[in-house]
């Protein structure tokens, strides 16, 4: 039996993210796309992560600062919180959040919540840019805990 998938979909792993991180199938709309990119931040596959940022930013330069960022970085669990259209049928977006123990001699809990833009070109998707988003400390925590944020993720 198959590891649960990390990106929190509730399926194996090999009926999930595998196949795309395999380069067996590509992500059919951004939102699988974003989890994809999770799993590979969790399995520390930076070459997957190079190759689904958009060829114009050239990832290649930020090989070893993703690299680094991989391993300072042990993920916990990822909320898709949102997902939208763009202007066109080839933008998309999807806000997220992301908890991860930072591993920077303070062992913490940080949250990361972002909302990601993807454009599609020859009928793939990429990762293009993203924004982060605060979360006020009276919110709902994006993590799905039912808490406050400053009483759960925002401590």
């Amino acid at each position: 039996m198959s590891e649960s998938c990390p990106c929190g979909s509730g399926l194996q792993y090999n009926a999930c993210c595998q196949s795309y991180l395999t380069h067996a199938s590509t992500a059919a709309e951004p939102v699988l796309l974003m989890r994809s990119r999770y799993t590979a931040y969790v399995k520390h596959d930076i070459n997957y992560l190079i190759d689904t940022w958009h060829p114009n930013l050239q990832p290649e330069k930020w090989r070893s600062e993703i690299a680094e960022s991989c391993q300072r970085s042990h993920w916990l669990g990822l909320t898709i919180l949102a997902t939208s259209p763009g202007k066109t049928p080839d933008e998309g977006y999807v806000e997220f959040a992301a908890r991860y123990l930072a591993e920077d001699g303070c062992q913490r809990t940080e949250l990361m919540r972002e909302r990601s833009r993807f454009l599609r070109e020859d009928n793939r998707w990429y990762y293009m840019d993203g924004v982060h988003v605060q979360t006020g400390r009276n919110e709902p925590c994006p993590c799905g805990s039912g808490k406050k944020y400053k009483k759960c993720c925002g401590q």
